[in-house]
């Protein structure tokens, strides 16, 4: 299957000059995804909220790389407070019940104030897109 860069319009992929994924060979490779809703150019209100919009916009990534939610065997949670991974894990725990992907959550900064969560995963690539 031949590379596929994919983005997804987001200001901070022009800006750092990145794909949002990058599909090869038999895997997607998503980057780092925050829950910074494009069409209303904010960030979710919580971190629950955040995580859902972060999904959002991997499922369009890697259904636009012949992938799915289903399909990701690795998962890494960035968190800003250690006090929202319960709240983070009860949306992953929700989306992936049946596949229950590779997990690592790590607390860190972020460059904006308002990030609480970025996803970052890896899927496999199921057929061409």
């Amino acid at each position: 299957m031949p590379r596929v860069l994919i983005g997804s319009g987001s200001p901070f992929e022009a800006l750092a000059g990145y794909s949002r994924a990058v599909a090869d060979g038999g895997f997607v490779f998503v980057s780092g995804t925050t829950g910074y809703d494009i069409e209303r150019g904010i960030f979710g209100a919580d971190a629950a909220a955040q995580t859902n919009i972060a999904l959002a916009v991997i499922e369009k990534a890697l259904v636009e790389a012949a992938s799915s939610l289903e399909d990701i065997v690795r998962i890494r949670v960035y968190l800003s407070h250690r006090d929202d991974v319960a709240a983070v894990s009860a949306v992953l725990a929700r989306v992936f019940a049946k596949t229950r992907p590779a997990n690592t959550t790590i607390i860190c900064g972020f460059a904006h104030p308002e990030m609480k969560v970025e996803l970052e995963v890896t899927a496999k690539r199921r057929g061409r897109p």
